[in-house]
């Protein structure tokens, strides 16, 4: 029988590849250039699955990934809490007295400021985490090191030589299982999760009112964030999650109130909210 596959973004080594090996062990990862070529493997039947990270909690949100949400046709099928321990990873025999730079993804930059700049390290802004592992092995230069997950370190070769640099110690990614199939009538043992996108009514106090149903049947709303639509400033799209599955009275309740104030709601998915969720919350 062959392996199912899911795709990522990035090189091997990368924190999405780390969390496609924790979320989903029993499929083969499948590294893919961008988001987009991610979500086309899916789209095609290359790969079963997508994995997409949509927010750290050091960093915040993922650029274009709330675009690219909606537009993809996939379904959210289940969601990954991956904690993002950081390692400064060189060439065998390098003491961390040799590094004098750090090469990554500025987003990784800027998540370990603090330990940089107490070892006088200059950062040096690479393309990806796992690209700037794979570099530093091939330069094998020992005062240059990567930082990364210590997967990259195990797939490229080179050695940790100091571990968990991270400035935050709860920096958690969260990520996005994604399918070509949606399954609505699942129901995990545990909370579950709904996500969606909508867009006002042209009224007056539209938003507070579209969201007034949530407050009244008691559905906790553990996202919402907006952003501009169809390249404009007048056209605004909000991303949501709630918590719960759309068959309880609350939230049928709740999105038939929403409905009656948006011009456009879409659910991207219906899915078992993830164990460390209530720990991150």
């Amino acid at each position: 029988m062959t392996t199912p596959r899911i795709a990522y973004q990035g090189e091997p080594g990368a924190y999405s590849h780390q969390a496609c090996v924790e979320a989903r062990p029993d499929h083969e990862p499948m590294p893919c250039s961008t988001f987009e070529d991610a979500i086309e493997a899916v789209r095609t039947g290359a790969a079963e699955l997508a994995m997409l990270p949509v927010e750290n909690s050091t960093y915040g949100r993922v650029a274009d990934i709330h675009r690219l949400l909606p537009e993809s046709g996939l379904h959210i099928v289940g969601e990954a809490f991956v904690r993002v321990h950081i390692s400064l990873l060189g060439v065998p025999g390098t003491r961390i007295e040799d590094v004098t730079r750090a090469q990554s993804h500025t987003v990784l930059l800027g998540q370990c400021r603090t330990f940089l700049r107490g070892n006088g390290i200059e950062p040096v802004t690479g393309a990806d985490t796992a690209g700037s592992a794979a570099h530093v092995a091939r330069v094998a230069d020992p005062s240059l090191a990567a930082l990364a997950s210590e997967l990259a370190g195990e797939i490229y070769g080179l050695v940790p030589l100091a571990r968990e640099i991270e400035d935050q110690t709860t920096n958690t990614t969260r990520f996005l299982v994604m399918s070509r199939q949606a399954d609505l009538s699942r129901r995990g043992a545990g909370p579950m999760m709904t996500t969606f996108v909508f867009r006002v009514r042209n009224i007056p106090a539209a938003l507070y009112k579209a969201l007034g149903g949530f407050a009244t049947n008691g559905v906790n709303m553990t996202k919402l964030e907006s952003y501009m639509a169809g390249g404009n400033f007048t056209a605004t799209q909000f991303h949501a999650d709630i918590e719960g599955h759309p068959d309880d009275r609350s939230v049928r309740l709740a999105l038939e109130e929403l409905d009656y104030f948006t011009s456009k709601i879409t659910l991207l998915g219906v899915y078992p909210a993830d164990p460390r969720r209530a720990k991150e919350g």
